[in-house]
């Protein structure tokens, strides 16, 4: 079962550059950073209340996150939700006859990680997390 909204992803052309509004102006506490290299990008997770915004910036020019901001320029790029039991939900999406990125969990800056197709949700990139036991 989908829990609650996990974080919103933002496609940033600098992470530290954002880091300084998000940070220094808007007060959000950094919770984790790291590069991730299979998804081309360097990766900031921050405190909002009971969620998080994920800042991410490519450092690949071939990955999914460097075509959206050569396309559309930095923004809103997704939005995750928290799940206890990512394999169920991603089954569930692939029963329902949903699109999917990826076929299996795969590891991500919020924990066990996988997309939907935004063609299969009305043209919203969805991600599901399953946070690591450390949270």
């Amino acid at each position: 079962m989908l829990k609650k909204i996990h974080h919103v992803g933002i496609v940033v052309p600098n992470l530290d550059q954002a880091m300084l509004f998000w940070r220094e102006l808007l007060g959000l506490s950094l919770l984790k950073s790291a590069v991730v290299q299979d998804q081309g990008v360097k990766a900031a997770l921050l405190s909002a209340g009971g969620t998080e915004i994920e800042l991410l910036e490519p450092i690949a020019a071939e990955s999914g996150v460097s075509r959206f901001l050569a396309r559309r320029g930095g923004g809103l790029h997704h939005i995750c939700f928290e799940t206890d039991n990512i394999v169920a939900e991603l089954d569930r999406a692939r029963t329902k006859g949903l699109q999917l990125i990826d076929q299996q969990p795969r590891p991500g800056l919020a924990g066990m990680i996988c997309f939907l197709h935004p063609k299969a949700t009305r043209g919203v990139l969805v991600e599901y997390a399953q946070p690591r036991e450390e949270r």
